[in-house]
C-alpha cells in the first residue's frame, strides 16, 4: 500500500525519498550525486561504461586489460591476508588474488565464478589482480556479466550496485506515469528518434553502441532544443516592446571622433556602425561586443554612449569589479569631462553624501553616464531616463544580476562586452538570436607579445629580464593565484612580493589584491599607471580593464593553475603599447599534465578564438560564460563540443516550429516543458 501511494503522489521534482528504500541517509548519499529529485535521478547519467558482454576464455585473456570470464575453482586458500585460487576452464587456467582473507569462507573448490577485473601476469601465468565475481548458480543468468555496465559517479556512501538498483527502480516504477513524450511528433518522426521513455531506458541499461548512440542523441537534442525554442520566444517578446530610439549621433560624438589621435581600426568601424544602427531601431538592441584582449571594445562603447548623451537619454556602464570600474570612470572623464559629458562612479564602498549626491545626478538626469558594478542596481538607485546599458566582462554576471540592471529602465538598449571569445557553439547555444559584433583586428603597431614557460628552478633568469624591463624604463606585473599561504603550497602574493624585495631590493614594489581597501587599490593603481611602481604584484584582480601602456612584462607564477582563458586575459595586460612585451609562465613542482597543456597552448597560440575553443573543451560552458550557477548551461547529457551538429539541428527545428507557432498553441506540453525547465530565466535570457 505504501508503495502505491509513493508512486501515485510522485512528481518528478518529488524527492528521491518518493523512491521505495530511500531514507534520509540515502537521500543525502544521492544528493552528494547532484540527485536530490526523482528527475535527477532519472537522468543520473553514468560518466562511462564497461562492456562485459563477451566472457574470453582463460587462454584468451591479455595482461593489462580489464577483462571478463568465467571458470571453474580448482585451487582456492588464504595466504597472509590474501585469498588466492587457480580457476580453470576448458582452454587452461589462471590465478586469481583478492586482497581479503574473506573470500576463501564462502567461496569452495568445484564452484562456477563469474568475475571481472584486471589481469596481470604471474610468471607465465595470466592473473586476475582482485575483481569482483559472482557465483554461478544453476539455471539463474549471471548479473556481473553479458552485459553493457553503467558506471556512475561515486561517493563512499553508495556502491555502483546500489546506485544502480536505485536508477533501475525510479525507471521501472516512474517512466510510464512520469515521462511524457513533449517533442512535436513531427520532428519524432522525420528523425526517427526513440521516445523519451525509451531513451532514458536506453542510456541506462545499453544494448550495443548504436542503440546507446541514439539514445544520447535523443537526450542531447532534447535539451538543446528546448532551450533554443526557449530562448528564440523570450528574444522575439523582447523584439516585440517598444523603446524610444537613440537618434544618429550629434555634436558631442562629432567633436570625440575628430579629437582621436589614432585611426579606428575597420573592425571597430563595423562594429560601432551596427551598434548605432541597432538604436535607431525602435525595439531594444540586444547585442554582443566581443573582442579579444586589446582589440579597443571600450572605444566602441564609448561611441554608443555618446550617441545616447547627443539623443538626451542616459547610459550605465556596469563592470564586475572596483579596480576596472575605477579605471573606466578615470578614462571616461578624462576624454569626455571637456566634451561637457558628466560621468558619475557608483560602488557599494561610497560614503553616505557621495551617494546621495549621485543617486541625486540620476534621478533628475544630470548625470548622463553613470559607470559602476552591481552597486548600479541596488535598492534606491533610480534614472530618470536609462535608454542604454553596457555590461562589461558579461561572463563574469550572472543572468540574474544583468537582469536587475536592465530592470531599472522600460527596455533599455543592451550592449554586452567580452574580452573572453565565445566559441560558436556558446554563442547559438545560450544567446539564441543575441547579434554578435566582433572586433578581429588590433590596432596599428602593437607587437605580439613573446610567451615562454620556464621552471620553477629558472627564477633568477626570470629576475634577470625583469631587471632588463625596469632598466629600459618599463614596469612588471607578478601574478600569484592566491593572497596568502595555503594548503595546497600555491603561490601567494605575500610570499611573492617578500622574495622579490629580498632578491631585487633596487625595486620599487607594491602589492595589488582584492582584500585591500577601495582607497588603497586605488592608490596602487594611481601609483603603478604613473610609472612610481616598478613590480606590482597581484592577484587576478588585474585580470581585465587594467591598462598600462609602460607595463610590458607579465609572469604568471603557478600558471598551471589557471584556465586558459584566465591566462590569455591576463597575458593580455602587457603588449598595450608600442614596446616588445613578454610574458612568463612559470610552472609550479606539482602541475598536473592538464596545467601543462595549457600553458603549452598559450606558448603555441596568441589567438584568443582558438584558445576559448580549447578552454570550452577542458572546462565547459558554464565556467567560461558565468551562466552554470543559473542554469542556462546546466545539461546532464548535451555536450557543446561534441554535439554542435545536433544543436545546430535543434536551433533550425525551434526556429522553424516558431515561426508556425509563436505561442506554441499546438504544442501544449512542449510549452509546459520549456517553462517548467527554463521559467526562471526566460524573462532574462535574451538580456543575458
Amino acid at each position: 500500500m505504501t508503495f502505491q501511494t509513493k508512486k501515485n503522489n510522485a512528481r518528478l521534482n518529488s524527492p528521491v525519498t518518493a523512491l521505495p528504500g530511500v531514507g534520509s541517509k540515502k537521500a543525502q548519499a544521492l544528493g552528494r550525486l547532484g540527485a536530490f529529485t526523482l528527475e535527477d535521478l532519472l537522468y543520473l547519467m553514468p560518466r562511462r561504461y564497461e562492456d562485459r558482454r563477451f566472457p574470453k576464455p582463460l587462454a584468451d585473456l591479455q595482461p593489462g586489460n580489464t577483462e571478463c570470464a568465467t571458470a571453474y575453482v580448482a585451487e582456492i586458500a588464504e595466504n597472509n591476508g590474501r585469498t588466492e585460487a587457480i580457476i580453470t576452464d576448458d582452454s587452461g587456467s589462471a590465478r586469481v588474488v583478492w586482497f581479503t582473507e574473506r573470500i576463501a569462507g564462502f567461496v569452495r573448490k568445484g564452484m562456477r565464478l563469474a568475475l571481472y577485473g584486471p589481469v596481470g601476469n604471474y610468471y607465465i601465468e595470466p592473473q586476475f589482480t582482485h575483481p569482483e565475481f559472482e557465483i554461478l548458480r544453476q539455471g539463474k543468468p549471471p548479473s556481473l556479466i553479458g552485459r553493457i555496465f553503467p558506471i556512475y559517479p561515486g561517493t563512499a556512501d553508495l556502491t555502483q550496485r546500489a546506485i544502480k538498483k536505485f536508477v533501475d527502480t525510479a525507471l521501472e516504477t516512474y517512466a510510464d506515469t512520469l515521462l511524457a513524450d513533449f517533442l512535436p511528433s513531427r520532428i519524432l518522426t522525420r528523425y526517427k528518434m526513440m521516445s523519451l521513455k525509451e531513451a532514458l531506458l536506453t542510456v541506462h541499461n545499453p544494448p550495443d553502441e548504436k542503440q546507446f548512440i541514439r539514445a544520447r542523441n535523443r537526450l542531447s537534442f532534447d535539451e538543446l532544443f528546448l532551450l533554443q525554442a526557449g530562448v528564440i520566444m523570450r528574444r522575439r517578446a523582447f523584439t516585440g516592446k517598444y523603446r524610444a530610439n537613440i537618434l544618429r549621433p550629434g555634436k558631442i560624438f562629432s567633436e570625440f571622433t575628430e579629437s582621436l589621435p589614432f585611426r579606428m581600426t575597420d573592425s571597430q568601424r563595423a562594429a560601432a556602425y551596427e551598434i548605432l544602427d541597432d538604436m535607431e531601431k525602435p525595439c531594444p538592441m540586444n547585442r554582443l561586443l566581443q573582442g579579444d584582449v586589446g582589440s579597443g571594445k571600450t572605444l566602441v562603447a564609448i561611441l554608443a554612449m555618446l550617441a545616447a548623451c547627443d539623443s538626451g537619454v542616459q547610459s550605465a556602464f556596469m563592470a564586475p569589479t572596483e579596480i576596472l570600474a575605477q579605471q573606466h570612470y578615470m578614462n571616461l572623464t578624462k576624454f569626455l569631462a571637456p566634451l561637457g559629458v558628466n560621468t558619475a562612479l557608483l560602488t557599494g564602498s561610497l560614503r553616505a553624501s557621495e551617494r546621495r549626491e549621485i543617486l541625486d545626478g540620476l534621478a533628475d538626469g544630470r548625470i548622463d553616464i553613470a559607470v559602476g558594478t552591481h552597486a548600479l542596481f541596488s535598492e534606491g538607485v533610480t534614472f530618470r531616463n536609462l535608454a542604454l546599458a553596457v555590461i562589461d566582462e558579461q561572463h563574469r554576471f550572472g543572468v540574474l544580476q544583468r537582469g536587475n540592471l536592465t530592470a531599472k529602465a522600460d527596455s533599455p538598449h543592451v550592449l554586452a562586452m567580452t574580452a573572453t571569445p565565445i566559441p560558436r557553439t556558446l554563442v547559438m547555444s545560450i544567446y539564441g538570436d543575441l547579434e554578435v559584433s566582433t572586433l578581429n583586428e588590433m590596432p596599428k603597431g602593437r607587437k605580439p607579445i613573446i610567451t615562454a614557460s620556464l621552471t620553477h628552478s629558472q627564477q633568477k633568469k626570470v629576475y634577470g629580464m625583469i631587471r632588463d624591463e625596469v632598466g629600459k624604463g618599463h614596469q612588471v606585473y607578478w601574478v600569484c593565484p592566491v593572497i596568502s599561504e595555503s594548503e595546497r603550497e600555491l603561490a601567494s602574493v605575500s610570499a611573492a612580493y617578500d622574495t622579490l624585495t629580498s632578491a631585487m631590493p633596487e625595486m620599487r614594489a607594491a602589492i595589488l589584491h582584492g582584500q585591500l581597501p577601495i582607497d588603497e587599490k586605488a592608490r596602487v593603481m594611481r601609483d603603478f599607471s604613473a610609472g612610481n611602481v616598478d613590480i606590482l604584484v597581484a592577484t587576478t584582480v588585474i585580470e581585465v580593464g587594467v591598462d598600462v601602456p609602460n607595463a610590458t612584462m607579465i609572469v604568471i607564477q603557478d600558471a598551471g593553475q589557471f584556465g586558459l582563458s584566465q591566462l590569455h586575459q591576463l597575458r593580455g595586460r602587457v603588449g598595450r603599447g608600442d614596446a616588445q612585451s613578454f610574458c612568463v609562465l612559470l610552472e609550479n613542482k606539482g602541475i598536473t599534465d592538464s596545467g601543462r597543456e595549457r600553458i603549452a597552448a598559450m606558448c603555441e597560440t596568441s589567438d584568443g578564438f582558438e584558445l576559448s575553443e580549447r578552454d570550452l573543451i577542458q572546462r565547459g560552458p558554464g565556467e567560461i560564460c558565468g551562466t552554470h550557477q543559473h542554469g542556462v548551461t546546466d545539461f546532464r547529457v548535451a555536450d557543446l563540443v561534441r554535439d554542435e551538429k545536433i544543436l545546430t539541428l535543434a536551433r533550425n527545428e525551434a526556429r522553424g516550429l516558431l515561426d508556425d507557432d509563436p505561442d506554441l498553441r499546438d504544442e501544449p506540453g512542449l510549452r509546459r516543458e520549456i517553462l517548467r525547465r527554463l521559467g526562471g530565466v526566460l524573462e532574462l535570457a535574451a538580456v543575458s
